[in-house]
């Protein structure tokens, strides 16, 4: 049996009929517990070569292996591009954003063109990469501008890339407190995720909300 083999009979040996209808939800449609899949990822090691050929498998659950087994520097901005547009299900689109590209030397290359890109999905790995950014690198980013187009486009944006756009503003309003009363107004006229279920003791996504609460934290 190849290594690949071997990975997909663990994965498939896991698979819990519960966890896939809650997956199924949220529009993912692997069946392993996270927990356990991470267990198979760290008896694996790091192996960029058998990240590759578990990714080629289509597999959800074997491509989730693979993000946390590969060397993210190792991937061209080329092949990043192409993952992201056949990460298929949202779980796998996140892991990928944020546990490789954003580790990957083409980020900043790649954030610029998928801002710009038609597809919404693609689009919100953009907006992903410039919320990191926002925090940790907002030199050189034109808040104001990305302001100017969370304004414009949010409200009839698809739902992921919605996601990621106020994800963006709350960032926003929360790090820079010159664009704080600007970033509050646009979610107060917008109304985005203002009615998202919370759990008790989580923040609420509602960017206004969201931005009052970690500056309160920030300010105790």
């Amino acid at each position: 049996m190849t290594e690949v083999a071997t990975v997909l009979a663990q994965l498939a040996a896991l698979e819990d009929p519960k966890i896939r209808a809650v997956n199924a939800k949220h529009g993912d449609d692997h069946a392993v517990n996270l927990t356990k899949l991470r267990a198979v990822a760290k008896e694996l090691k790091t192996q960029q070569e058998l990240a590759v050929r578990l990714w080629a498998t289509g597999d959800s659950a074997a491509r989730l292996v693979a993000l946390l087994i590969c060397r993210p520097k190792a991937f061209t901005g080329d092949e990043l591009d192409a993952m992201v547009r056949a990460a298929g299900t949202p779980k796998v689109h996140d892991w990928l954003v944020n546990y490789v590209v954003k580790k990957s030397p083409h980020a900043e290359q790649l954030r610029v063109a998928w801002l710009a890109d038609p597809d919404p999905v693609v689009a919100s790995a953009g907006w992903a990469l410039t919320s990191e950014r926002v925090v940790k690198k907002p030199a050189g980013l034109d808040l104001a501008g990305l302001l100017d187009v969370v304004e414009a486009e949010m409200r009839d944006a698809p739902d992921r890339l919605q996601w990621a756009m106020n994800h963006t503003l709350a960032q926003i309003g929360i790090e820079h407190p010159e664009h704080r009363t600007r970033a509050v107004g646009i979610g107060e006229r917008l109304r985005v995720l203002e009615d998202y279920p919370t759990p008790p003791g989580c923040t609420s996504p509602f960017a206004p909300t969201w931005i009052a609460e970690m500056v309160r934290r920030r300010e105790a």
